[in-house]
């Protein structure tokens, strides 16, 4: 299933042009969307997950941050799953049913291949197979429900998988000090914790960045 969807999207990119004459845009992630295929000063790739629950936002920051046109596997709610699904959001109308794909490429020369995860407590099983293979995940979190990130952080834990935390900041959510979030989370000392707006692009690469940056100094310091 990933390794089509994979495919599929890489089949539909987009031709995005860069935002400078060094084709570096302002968070560095290069130009690569200039063209349909990977970049060849490209030197390296990691497959990273993006997490959490129903509604948190992973299908719009996937599509924020994507270079190419993202795959989507969007359903139409049922009356029935949106009465034990939805907790916060009741307008929401559709739902991931497999995966989000994208990429995302970072000073031109790291591809992250980013998937992400249906947010309902019944597909977490299937997170086995689709963290298969990679790197570390970013977790995004809505403080108007706190709880609901709790299985999705308890699941990276069990998978073993590094992980970076991201609050989705939604209009009038409620704001929380770093210490009492990493409380409340029980976030260890050294996991990285942003804050972003998936429909903004430069907060969006940036937690991802953050990711990538904590994946780094994990790697050096083993």
């Amino acid at each position: 299933m990933a390794s089509k969807a994979a495919s599929e999207a890489e089949a539909s990119a987009l031709n995005t042009p860069g935002d400078d004459a060094s084709g570096k845009d302002a968070t560095g992630r290069g130009d690569a969307a200039a063209g349909k295929y990977v970049r060849s000063s490209v030197a390296g790739a990691a497959k990273i997950m993006v997490v959490g629950p129903l509604g948190v936002g992973k299908t719009t920051f996937i599509g924020t941050v994507s270079e190419i046109k993202p795959l989507s596997t969007e359903a139409v709610m049922t009356k029935a799953g949106a009465s034990v699904d939805v907790t916060v959001d009741q307008a929401k109308a559709t739902t991931t049913v497999a995966l989000d794909f994208g990429r995302m490429t970072i000073d031109g020369e790291l591809v992250l291949y980013l998937f992400g995860t249906p947010g309902q407590q019944r597909f977490l099983p299937a997170w086995r197979d689709l963290a298969r293979g990679a790197l570390g995940a970013l977790a995004l979190v809505d403080t108007r429900d706190l709880t609901s990130s709790f299985d999705a952080l308890g699941h990276l834990e069990d998978l073993g998988l590094p992980f970076a935390v991201a609050v989705n900041v939604f209009p009038g959510s409620p704001t929380h000090s770093d210490a009492e979030l990493r409380a409340a989370l029980d976030l260890l000392p050294d996991t990285p914790l942003v804050s972003c707006d998936a429909r903004d692009e430069r907060s969006s690469v940036m937690a991802l960045i953050a990711l990538v940056r904590h994946l780094v100094l994990a790697a050096e310091s083993s």
